[in-house]
């Protein structure tokens, strides 16, 4: 009888606690950028400040810009040897090295058949994920040979985010997220309830409603909040189970406990 007493007290923090993923705070640093582009293993930090992108490591800063292209819509990190940055006004692409040496660039006002783009993300290789505005689709781009590798059929509403790894992509849609493989074949479709931004780790993903973070695992179907003091949550991103939170000129680190 104890037994099953206790079983029935300690149930509901079994399931509470199945939940919620748990954030830590490692530390926080003051760090003083326009954006965090990302953070990666050996604490190099990639990051813009005054339309200028920077590298900074712990032994040497590098910086890069285009001030005739305008301003930086995006910049992706997630291949540190193919940096991108996207300038959406000029509806160009710069791919850059790990010594922010200019190596490609993309002007998708000259590419035939033309492409409206609104949104890319790092592909595998030499190809890009790109949002095409015009036939409203997501099309995995190789820019050293200028052929589409893959298309995803047309999307029925707003972009409103896009990231990627070397497999798949996800596409934050103001009705849904959707998950695509590099054959641009949709693997998940899942509602979107107020989620305005995403990001992506080792196939697991973190999406943003407001002022709060929610978690999806990878192979899973249940989007669980994650449990966080009350932020201002500018900025986040992860990088192996560790969220980044930017606000204030404080870079914070948190550790995710599933």
């Amino acid at each position: 009888m104890k037994h099953t007493i206790l079983f029935f007290l300690l149930f509901p923090l079994s399931i509470c606690s199945q939940n919620t993923i748990e954030a830590s705070l490692v530390k926080t640093t003051d760090f003083n950028a326009d954006h965090i582009v990302s953070v990666d293993n050996f604490g190099t930090v990639y990051y813009l400040t005054n339309n200028t992108f920077y590298k900074k490591s712990t032994s040497e800063t590098i910086s890069y810009n285009n001030l005739q292209l305008g301003e930086v819509t995006t910049a992706n990190a997630f291949n540190p040897l193919k940096i991108n940055l996207f300038y959406q006004d000029f509806n160009t692409v710069i791919i850059l090295d790990n010594r922010l040496a200019e190596i490609f660039k993309i002007d998708f006002n000259r590419v035939q058949p033309y492409k409206n783009i609104t949104h890319i993300s790092s592909g595998f290789d030499n190809t890009l994920w790109v949002f095409n505005l015009d036939n409203q689709q997501l099309e995995l781009y190789n820019y050293k040979n200028n052929t589409t590798q893959a298309r995803s059929l047309p999307i029925q509403s707003k972009v409103l985010d896009l990231i990627s790894n070397y497999n798949s992509a996800w596409l934050l849609t103001r009705d849904y997220l959707y998950e695509y493989n590099y054959f641009g074949n949709l693997l998940k479709k899942t509602k979107n309830e107020g989620y305005t931004a995403l990001a992506e780790n080792n196939g697991n993903i973190l999406l943003k409603k407001d002022q709060a973070l929610f978690y999806l695992k990878k192979d899973a179907d249940k989007i669980i909040p994650v449990s966080l003091s009350n932020l201002l949550i500018n900025q986040f991103f992860v990088t192996n189970e560790t969220l980044y939170i930017y606000q204030n000129q404080k870079l914070q680190q948190f550790q995710l406990k599933n």
